[in-house]
């Protein structure tokens, strides 16, 4: 990104803004879902939210990986961390989510389970090519974007025959997360109202845009792809205001640098050679969804952790205090959870929305929760 610079201009941004305000009708309201988690941070931490008029209203989506795993299936990977002679390879943002009973990856190290943190799938082959006397498990989580990686790392095992090295799978899939927005029950009663989304810049390098063509055509929702600085946002959120004033609902790639309309192919393939469909996946706050989430093909099962390991699964609620589920789905902000910032906070997370990077607890929690005054006029503030 050579110009980075360039889309952070406070100046530009605030016009941007202003034409947002010009454009959007006084006599309407304008609600947009952004999908991606890494979007509301960026709305959040440039103080955008602030920028847009009060009619056009950003609603937080599942889009982090993260906080949609559900605690039973975080529950499955610390067991098996547990288990003797294994080695359990996670993400950083995945060592403090709390599971059940509120013990996390990080407490189970505490107590004696043998957890390391990795950067990627790489990191655990290199662990297993250094530790043949351990079985090394990759706790794989993510949309599309990481999922090839993970794809890559089997194939290397299998390539090496690496027999010491497995995969525990938790790959989703974004289109069907949108399908369950719009289709949820909330939605059909009008509690949730979504007139436009901006469509997750990092996923749509890999899937492109044409996977939304769909909910622009059978939901009629206008859908401009963003990539993550200010005046990425901004320009899709006035794109959309556009489509939405015009009466039109169409994919417009407003992240033309880096996402095209195809995605990346070769990634695509390697993804397909390794892996399928899962008949259904449970969601934290959206449920089980059908054909949501992906699997190890039969062929690979020698490096499939759910293959190797016995993986009872139980399905866990989440803590009754906490509004996580209700956030994903668009029902809730943050600062409508009974124990955002009190009882639940970055160093103390009951809910994983307040622990991941990408979580809207988080965002709001570090850049917003000591507002108190009015939202000050568009034309007052810089990005």
């Amino acid at each position: 990104m050579r110009f980075i610079e360039e889309f952070r201009d406070g100046s530009v941004a605030r016009q941007v803004a202003a034409q947002i305000a010009a454009e959007a009708s006084a006599d309407r309201e304008y609600k947009i879902m952004e999908f991606c988690g890494g979007h509301t941070h960026s709305l959040c931490r440039y103080g955008l939210i602030e920028l847009l008029p009060k009619n056009v209203e950003m609603i937080h989506g599942p889009g982090c990986p993260v906080c949609v795993l559900p605690i039973g299936r975080l529950d499955q990977a610390i067991a098996l961390a547990r288990q003797p002679n294994v080695m359990l390879c996670a993400y950083g943002d995945m060592m403090r989510v709390p599971g059940k009973d509120r013990v996390s990856l990080m407490r189970a190290r505490a107590q004696g389970a043998n957890v390391k943190m990795v950067f990627g799938a790489n990191d655990a082959l290199k662990l297993a090519r250094a530790n043949p006397d351990k079985q090394v498990v990759f706790f794989a989580i993510g949309f599309e974007t990481t999922t090839p990686p993970t794809a890559l790392a089997v194939k290397t095992a299998q390539a090496e025959g690496l027999e010491n090295f497995t995969v525990f799978v938790n790959h989703v899939l974004t289109p069907s997360a949108i399908e369950a927005i719009l289709g949820s029950p909330e939605a059909q009663e009008g509690r949730i109202r979504v007139d436009g989304f901006v469509g997750p810049g990092h996923v749509s390098t890999i899937i492109g845009t044409q996977p939304y063509d769909r909910f622009a055509r059978d939901w009629k929702k206008p859908i401009a792809v963003s990539g993550f600085e200010p005046l990425d946002l901004l320009q899709s959120i006035l794109m959309i205001v556009r489509q939405l004033n015009d009466g039109r609902h169409e994919v417009e790639n407003q992240y033309s640098r880096a996402v095209n309309s195809v995605g990346n192919l070769k990634a695509q393939r390697l993804t397909e050679e390794t892996m399928e469909l899962r008949p259904s996946f449970e969601w934290r706050g959206l449920g089980t969804l059908q054909a949501s989430a992906l699997k190890l093909r039969p062929e690979f099962a020698k490096w499939d952790a759910e293959a190797r390991f016995t993986m009872p699964y139980e399905a866990v609620a989440d803590h009754k205090a906490c509004a996580c589920g209700d956030i994903l789905k668009g029902l809730k902000k943050p600062t409508d959870c009974k124990i955002f910032a009190t009882a639940c906070t970055p160093e103390s997370p009951i809910g994983s929305c307040m622990v991941s990077p990408e979580g809207s607890c988080a965002a709001y929690y570090l850049y917003g929760r000591h507002r108190t005054s009015p939202t000050p006029e568009p034309e007052r503030r810089t990005a």
